[in-house]
């Protein structure tokens, strides 16, 4: 049947990812970087992810099998329940909530850094806060979430800065996730069930000034306005040399 269906300019395409955040049926998703429909019949023709801030999204009248929105739904029921495969209460005997050592800066007496540089390879000794660090898996009830400053911080941003254990993690609970690689439903969700189940005192997301990686304030912040919390947001942006 002809009717109306979601076509992408992958040109302009950024992979930001807000058109996921858009589209209710689930019928995108980010693959390789770039916005994809997955299939015809998860597109509803409506065009709620038009929004596009790049313009690369538009709606065009061709051959398309007719929208399905009972088969929209159960794929994305099943992708959403793949995602969480792995989180508290799944299979994953590694998310277990843990509460560690308050960390100190580095040098103190309570905490040493790890060695520069070791010569041989064997077990050396996590220097966190609390485990486990990547919020998919993180219980929104453990206990070390209540009354915590939370350190949001993209993957990459982590791992780009030398200094993040002597001058962001001191005082913070560290949370990872990727915007470009994880569900955004899934993260909006964790961050929605952390604020009204872990009631931390405030959240600081450290991104990256990629296009893609402004989905994790902006997950935050309507995580914060669905649950209508005042914890105070700070945003911080690392950038690319």
């Amino acid at each position: 049947m002809l009717r109306p269906v979601i076509e992408i300019d992958e040109e302009k395409c950024n992979g930001c990812g807000k058109c996921i955040l858009d589209c209710a049926e689930g019928a995108l998703s980010i693959v390789d970087g770039k916005a994809r429909l997955i299939s015809d019949v998860y597109c509803d023709g409506l065009g709620a992810c038009l929004n596009c801030p790049q313009g690369a999204l538009t709606l065009t009248m061709r051959e398309a099998a007719p929208f399905d929105e009972a088969a929209a739904l159960a794929a994305k029921e099943k992708r959403e329940a793949a995602g969480k495969a792995c989180a508290p209460g799944g299979s994953c005997p590694g998310s277990a909530a843990r509460t560690l050592k308050p960390l100190a800066p580095l040098g103190g007496t309570e905490a040493q850094a790890a060695p520069a540089h070791s010569p041989e390879a064997g077990t050396v000794m996590a220097h966190l806060p609390a485990w486990p660090v990547k919020l998919a898996l993180v219980p929104p009830s453990a206990s070390f979430l209540h009354g915590a400053r939370l350190l949001l911080t993209a993957d990459c941003a982590a791992l780009s800065l030398p200094d993040l254990h002597a001058h962001w993690l001191i005082g913070h609970i560290p949370l990872l996730a990727c915007p470009k690689l994880e569900s955004h439903d899934l993260i909006r969700e964790r961050l929605e069930n952390i604020l009204r189940e872990g009631a931390p005192s405030a959240i600081t997301v450290l991104r990256m000034s990629v296009p893609c990686c402004g989905a994790l304030a902006r997950l935050t912040e309507q995580a914060i306005s669905t649950i209508g919390s005042k914890i105070p947001l700070k945003v911080y942006t690392v950038e690319l040399p």
